[in-house]
């Protein structure tokens, strides 16, 4: 079967910039910051995108530069879960809202998190990408958990209902996560035990044949 045609890298380029104007937009930049769980689970995965698109339409030799210390993707990985972990603190919410310089770096460090995991992700392989996501996973869902339970509010921008909703949507979101790369992770063991199969037959057979022309004729 013909696979599909990639977009070009300009029109990556375009439809990058093109949600990033959507994103600041203020009447959509408010709307989403106006909800914690809009706020962390639409703008931050939008943002990330944008970042995704536009080192997706990076230059080779762009990538080429980058990879000399992104080895197996490992360092782009390590930050964006500094990223990551950095932007769940209910304070980083608060400072977003109310501070423009916080609210920018937040913006650039998205963008960062999403080129990162392109430019990371294929690169890192099961075992690395097991890693970043048994450290990112766990520690969204405690503070998931954290969200849903705490009796308090943690940001002093968003209501109580709104936190405990967003927690409990965090931990589903990490299991659903976790569950599709484990699914994932078996289906590729699979295709590449049924891969090498055919190879061990032949060597079988080729052995076998090897051994019947070998043996002597009986007089």
């Amino acid at each position: 079967m013909k696979r599909p045609a990639l977009p070009s890298r300009g029109t990556l380029t375009v439809m990058a910039i093109a949600l990033l104007c959507l994103l600041a937009w203020p009447g959509l930049r408010h709307g989403l910051e106006a909800s914690m769980t809009r706020h962390m689970l639409v703008q931050y995965p939008l943002l990330s995108l944008t970042g995704y698109l536009l080192a997706a339409a990076m230059p080779d030799h762009w990538r080429v530069h980058l990879g000399r210390w992104n080895a197996h993707g490992i360092s782009g990985l390590f930050a964006t879960a500094v990223i990551l972990a950095i932007l769940m603190i209910p304070r980083v919410l608060d400072l977003a809202l109310v501070d423009g310089r916080i609210e920018i770096l937040k913006w650039l460090a998205l963008l960062a998190c999403g080129a990162a995991i392109r430019l990371s992700w294929q690169a890192a392989g099961l075992l690395v990408q097991g890693f970043f996501l048994g450290n990112v996973l766990p520690m969204t869902a405690v503070v998931g958990n954290l969200y849903e339970t705490s009796p308090v509010r943690v940001c002093n921008a968003y209501l109580l209902d709104d936190q405990a909703r967003l927690g409990q949507m965090m931990v589903w979101i990490s299991a659903t996560i976790a569950a599709a790369w484990f699914a994932g992770l078996v289906r590729a063991l699979m295709r590449k035990d049924a891969a090498m199969l055919p190879d061990a037959q032949d060597d079988t057979v080729a052995t076998a044949v090897t051994a019947v022309t070998a043996k002597p004729v009986a007089r």
